[in-house]
């Protein structure tokens, strides 16, 4: 608990067993529950996950969102959501950083970015950095709000996020929540954090056809909300 706020972590995890533990092991004390989202792993993070105390969940539908969704169905009650990686690019010993605004207050929605904390040599590629870079431009140029990225280390208000209605159960998920949260006129803030090398190969921006598919589908995200908010106001008459 963190000054009165109960604080969940959910974690999505695909083969990390050589990670997860060290996730575990670094997020501070005053988490209330830790659920890792098992999305189909095929060694043994499930159960280095629940050696390191975590709640289990197999979520065997591939997809980032499916496995965020699957842990937030079995989260015990709380006040603040955050959302961090399971193979150890995040340091989850700064989520008091993402917590903070929260719990004061002064924030929803609070994104990690790895662009203004500036990232370790290596750990993003150029196509991540130059997708951040398009996709939050999109969303400031349609709905004002200003991201500099999509990083997936972030903090959200429990009921704040309920209201998003969040459907995406793939690549989509990080940006549906931010383009959201700015339609809704969310208390959206960024913080600094640090990102380095990943252990092991990313499942996304580790393959050339991954990385295509999650940059496409983030585009069609922004895109399907962009028409379908110009329908919502012409239908208005605005």
């Amino acid at each position: 608990m963190r000054n009165g706020q109960r604080i969940g972590v959910v974690i999505p995890a695909l083969d990390e067993e050589e990670a997860i533990g060290k996730v575990i092991a670094d997020i501070p004390g005053f988490a209330d529950a830790i659920v890792v989202a098992d999305n189909g792993s095929r060694d043994g993070t499930a159960e280095m996950a629940r050696a390191a105390g975590a709640i289990v969940v197999r979520e065997d539908e591939a997809g980032y969102g499916a496995a965020c969704l699957a842990g937030l169905a079995v989260l015990p009650p709380v006040d603040i959501v955050v959302f961090l990686d399971g193979d150890y690019s995040d340091y989850p010993q700064d989520l008091a950083q993402l917590v903070d605004p929260i719990v004061a207050g002064k924030a929803d929605l609070v994104i990690g970015s790895r662009i203004l904390g500036g990232a370790e040599p290596g750990a993003l590629t150029p196509q991540q950095v130059f997708g951040n870079w398009l996709a939050t431009r999109l969303i400031a140029i349609i709905w004002g709000e200003r991201f500099t990225d999509l990083g997936p280390f972030r903090a959200i208000r429990f009921e704040a996020l309920a209201g998003l209605d969040m459907a995406d159960r793939d690549f989509g998920w990080t940006v549906e929540m931010q383009v959201k949260a700015a339609r809704a006129g969310l208390a959206c803030h960024e913080v600094p954090v640090r990102y380095r090398k990943r252990i092991g190969t990313s499942k996304i921006s580790g393959t050339i056809r991954g990385t295509i598919k999650a940059g496409l589908k983030i585009l069609s995200v922004i895109g399907w909300h962009a028409v379908a908010a110009g329908s919502k106001n012409a239908g208005r008459g605005d």
